[in-house]
């Protein structure tokens, strides 16, 4: 073959390789740009809540126990033989119904003893006065000696402080009669019997009979940091009491609505706590004695507070933002000062005003000025 087609030859052939090469270049660099334009302007997907106004509530929140007003040990005050219970554990009992009685007889003797002493020592006393009026005549007209009289009187004395005595001696024997037969000192439930009928009861015992505690009212006495003193101070100078919420331990159900009945007069120094006192009506038993609750003390409320989701109020080196989606799902950074929360909701105080929408989930990924699309309906 001719050296010169052997040398075209080979130039067609770098030509054709040449152009593989540059046009698979470009093919790559095409791709490349298409890569970095869409990079730039992502369509992220998030959900998004609208800011709400409305009146937002503030409430603090300590665990606290269940307290009755009245807890009373029922014990006697008298020795004897335990010979009647009226009651069955758990009733249910108002103040002055009976609840068992120790043997009155040996009460009963003691009384009628001192009724009998009594109407003895009164008769000497009538006694004892007749003669000193006879002796006050007879003094004057000299028929007996004056030191008489004076020893009389002296008598007479004596017999009324006898009959004093008697007297009090009575009302003992009918005060011991009484506290043999004992009844509830207030409303109340009662617990478990300690003591069963035909023991033997002394006054003296630690043991007492039964426990009677009062459920209605019943309060819940729970601890609040000493920072919040302030506040709840000037609250309770309101013109209505402050209102109190019994949550159970999960915060899942409301137990009861009450009042807060008043604050203790000191700080705890260990805790740096104080306590607080909240009265619940429990007419239907939905507090019980010793429980451990969740207590809501409402301090205030916010007028007009710009509302949205806890999750919408980011974290960030420079303080807490939230993500604004502006009418073309554009993203902005901005920072705002939170107020309280309630709930799943927080409060607003500075950089967000109601109407404007914030990024509630899918933050991960987001950048100033990036277009999100809406993965789900806004708030």
């Amino acid at each position: 073959m001719p050296r010169s087609r052997k040398k075209t030859i080979v130039i067609l052939a770098c030509v054709v390789i040449g152009g593989i090469a540059i046009a698979r270049h470009f093919r790559s660099a095409d791709h490349d740009t298409a890569g970095h334009h869409g990079a730039a302007h992502p369509l992220a997907p998030v959900a998004m809540a609208t800011a709400k106004k409305e009146n937002f509530p503030v409430w603090l929140t300590g665990l606290g126990t269940v307290t009755p007003v009245y807890t009373v040990t029922i014990k006697s005050r008298v020795d004897g033989e335990l010979v009647k219970v009226y009651f069955k554990e758990g009733d249910r009992v108002h103040r002055g119904d009976p609840l068992v009685d120790i043997d009155p007889r040996p009460y009963e003797v003691q009384r009628d003893q001192a009724l009998g002493q009594l109407t003895h020592d009164q008769a000497l006393l009538d006694n004892a006065r007749i003669d000193l009026q006879r002796y006050q005549t007879l003094v004057k007209t000299g028929a007996i000696p004056e030191q008489q009289l004076v020893t009389q009187q002296a008598l007479v004395t004596q017999y009324e402080g006898t009959v004093l005595t008697d007297k009090s001696q009575v009302d003992n024997a009918k005060l011991q009669l009484i506290y043999s037969h004992i009844t509830a000192p207030v409303d109340g439930r009662l617990g478990i019997r300690m003591v069963d009928q035909g023991n033997m009861i002394l006054a003296a015992a630690s043991l007492g009979l039964v426990v009677l505690t009062q459920l209605s009212p019943i309060t819940v006495i729970f601890p609040l940091p000493q920072d919040y003193l302030p506040q709840i101070q000037q609250a309770m100078k309101g013109p209505e009491p402050l209102r109190v919420e019994a949550w159970d331990r999960t915060n899942q159900f409301r137990l009861a609505t009450g009042v807060l009945q008043t604050l203790d007069n000191q700080v705890d120094t260990t805790t740096g706590m104080v306590k607080l006192r909240a009265q619940f009506d429990n007419k239907q038993d939905e507090l019980f004695p010793n429980l451990f609750v969740n207590a809501r003390l409402r301090v205030t409320t916010l007028p007009d507070a710009t509302v949205i989701p806890v999750a919408g109020v980011q974290q960030g080196n420079q303080g807490p933002f939230v993500f604004i989606v502006d009418d073309k799902m554009r993203i902005s950074l901005r920072k705002i000062k939170p107020g309280p929360t309630e709930g799943d909701q927080i409060a607003i105080v500075e950089g967000l005003a109601p109407g404007e929408r914030v990024v509630t989930d899918g933050v991960d990924n987001l950048r100033e000025g990036m277009t999100v699309t809406l993965a789900s309906k806004a708030h």
